[in-house]
């Protein structure tokens, strides 16, 4: 079945979780996705259990698992000459190369982007890092939490108050996960300009940059006001009713984006009156006076469970929402429906979970052809099938420790 990409090259150099994403979005929309792995170690992230698929330590991670779907595995030793080779020798026929070496590394190997465009100028090169492939911090390494704490999210990320337990992280690696969207959406625009220009281009996608860049509003909230953006909890810095609110048996997030569904919310609540009353008419009269009107919702909402506020907020078009353990998302009725859980069959003939991308095309669907691959699984197939090596110098590389 035809697919976006199905005549798209990648080499997967990446390891961890920024660069792996891009390659597994590669992957599901069609490309030939070869991830580039140390021999003997692989990907960092296949220790980084439990837990472990089967239950197995030395198995694959669930980690590992979440961001390496539709790829094949290769390892080959960078560091030495004739692994250098078979690299160049990959590239020559490949469309793009995702790295996420610290910066310098490649290059050091005569594996960067000015050496390999000379072998292959269609490739697509993009090097994802912590700080980007030029400026004073450049050199320095760096994780996602360490990302989120310095590019200011943690400062907009946990209970608002001057006396609570602080900043917290987002508990996903968010600053990965973006720079990895910013990174496949990078490649497919330059295999856009490809097909114009014929050349293929670097790109630089630094950790840091993609963090600031997604902050979006609350980045413009400063640049108007020039008032640094603090702590809210669930609560939103331009809407209000936007946050948690408390249950007669729990909690609900509520998400008022106008006027019309503010005025839907307090008639569900008996309290139709609050929609012309001066203080809360607007959404700016509102944010001037949240604390008054979130008190005076919570007290009326508390003489309810969840369930029914729910049900009867639906019936007047009003957004709200449970707030749902992972456990519930992922085995509920409407992950049914939409099928957001996948299972795939690996090498071993272990069933692998994996969760479903949420892009659905008309005509050429996402691919769920490959599970994780094994360490070094597709090593000699690839190496045949894109190069052509014959079974002779394939047991050369092996001998030698290249790959």
């Amino acid at each position: 079945m035809a697919t976006p990409l199905s005549n798209i090259r990648v080499l997967d150099m990446s390891r961890i979780l920024a660069g792996p994403w891009a390659g597994q979005l590669l992957g599901d929309y069609g490309a030939d996705v070869v991830k580039i792995e140390r021999p003997g170690a692989g990907d960092d992230t296949r220790q980084w259990g439990p837990p472990w698929l089967g239950d197995l330590r030395g198995g694959e991670s669930a980690y590992f698992l979440s961001a390496n779907r539709n790829k094949r595995s290769v390892t080959v030793n960078i560091a030495d000459s004739k692994g250098q080779r078979v690299i160049r020798d990959l590239v020559a026929s490949a469309d793009v190369l995702i790295e996420n070496y610290k910066v310098g590394t490649l290059k050091r190997y005569g594996l960067g982007p000015d050496e390999l465009l000379v072998i292959n100028p269609r490739l697509v090169y993009c090097s994802i890092s912590a700080f980007g492939q030029s400026g004073s911090r450049a050199s320095e390494p760096g994780y996602d939490a360490m990302i989120q704490a310095s590019a200011g999210l943690m400062s907009i990320t946990g209970p608002a108050g001057e006396d609570t337990d602080g900043p917290q992280k987002v508990g996903v690696a968010i600053a990965d996960i973006m720079a990895g969207m910013y990174a496949t959406t990078a490649v497919l625009a330059a295999l856009i300009e490809r097909g114009v220009s014929g050349k293929g281009q670097h790109i630089d996608v630094p950790l840091y940059d993609s963090q600031v860049a997604w902050l979006a509003n609350q980045n413009m909230n400063y640049l108007i006001s020039g008032l640094v953006p603090k702590r809210m909890g669930t609560a939103h810095p331009n809407l209000v009713p936007y946050q948690a609110i408390s249950t007669r048996d729990g909690n609900m997030m509520l998400a008022v984006g106008n006027d019309r569904q503010f005025a839907a919310l307090v008639e569900c609540v008996g309290q139709p009156e609050l929609a012309s009353d001066e203080r809360f008419e607007r959404n700016s009269d509102r944010i001037a006076n949240r604390l008054e009107l979130v008190r005076l919702l919570e007290a009326a909402l508390g003489q309810q469970t969840t369930a029914y506020w729910l049900e009867e907020l639906a019936k007047r078009g009003v957004p709200a929402g449970p707030i749902n353990t992972i456990e519930q998302v992922l085995t509920n009725s409407h992950a049914a429906e939409r099928g957001l859980v996948r299972h795939l069959t690996n090498t071993l003939g272990q069933d692998v979970p994996t969760v479903s991308n949420p892009v659905d095309f008309s005509a050429t669907p996402v691919n769920y052809e490959k599970a994780p691959p094994l360490l070094g699984e597709h090593t000699e197939e690839v190496l045949r099938e894109w190069l052509g090596y014959p079974e002779e110098f394939i047991t050369e590389l092996r001998d030698s420790a290249a790959i």
